[in-house]
């Protein structure tokens, strides 16, 4: 399983901003031929991000296309698909048929170019009502998607909410997607941008409340959202001793024919103690990607 905490949006046709961006310290970078790209530039913008992606970078990298309705999307795939190239973002995805779509087409590019079949991620963003409303199929489609994400710029939009810094009108969007997305067996999916630069009181609160509500990781919109999103991400000190102390403690009352005991005066049994291996699992995926030449 990859780790993927942030993700970095940036506009593929700001050449200064795309050299930048991959040594900002995000996950995964993806570098934007949809919205941040004005229509006349989307074309040219391909070639752009393509050549960004062949020279070294430590961040995964990803490309968001144009929405599948658009007569840009057809192209994107053409000139995008290649070794470079970690994964692509769906945007707009409102049916599990759209995903299937895109699972052939890349697949026959992929045969196309010499690459395995499946190498590359598709990424879908679920930002409508009706996306919202398929989610079950859409998580439970069986293409080759691992994971999808929320983007409650458009959601809001869409349904005409009001996006407060506090989100709660974000509750049952978010709960739906995690929900659906454990059902269908999928990783755990990666949360929306925040949009008020300025605020970061309450872009800490959307982060731990994504972490909480069980998403694995955050979109972002700037380079300076990055840190404060990977750090919420990652387990602390604390959690990570108080992890291992769990496993430690239960594996010895397991050898000794006990199932249930408690560690600091909590109730310790096998669900918590899977809960603290997972802790355990993300520090090493954060260790190994850290290590990474």
């Amino acid at each position: 399983m990859r780790l993927l905490r942030s993700f970095l949006f940036v506009p593929g046709n700001h050449s200064r901003k795309v050299e930048k961006v991959f040594g900002v310290g995000a996950d995964a970078v993806i570098l934007d031929l949809e919205d941040a790209v004005a229509i006349a530039e989307k074309p040219a913008t391909r070639a752009t991000v393509v050549e960004a992606l062949k020279k070294p970078h430590r961040s995964l990298g990803y490309i968001r296309v144009n929405a599948l309705d658009t007569e840009y999307c057809y192209g994107d795939f053409h000139a995008i698909v290649g070794p470079w190239l970690d994964g692509i973002m769906v945007p707009k995805v409102e049916a599990a048929d759209q995903l299937k779509t895109v699972d052939w087409l890349l697949a026959q590019i992929e045969r196309e170019r010499g690459l395995a079949i499946g190498t590359i991620d598709i990424l879908p963003i679920i930002e409508t009502g009706l996306g919202l409303h398929r989610i079950d199929e859409i998580c439970g489609g069986k293409t080759r998607v691992k994971r999808v994400s929320f983007g409650a710029g458009d959601f809001t939009r869409d349904m005409g909410l009001k996006w407060t810094g506090e989100e709660q009108e974000l509750t049952h969007a978010r709960a739906r997607i995690v929900l659906a997305s454990r059902v269908a067996g999928l990783e755990p999916p990666i949360d929306t941008v925040f949009i008020d630069l300025k605020d970061r009181a309450h872009l800490e609160m959307s982060t731990h409340t994504a972490l909480n509500m069980g998403f694995q990781g955050k979109l972002c919109i700037h380079p300076d959202q990055v840190p404060l999103v990977n750090e919420i991400f990652t387990p602390t000190g604390a959690e990570i001793a108080r992890a291992e102390k769990i496993i430690a403690a239960f594996k010895k009352a397991e050898a000794e024919g006990s199932a249930s005991i408690q560690v600091d005066g909590y109730f310790v049994d096998y669900p918590i103690v899977v809960k603290a291996q997972r802790v355990l699992d993300v520090i090493a995926r954060i260790r190994a990607a850290a290590a990474r030449p």
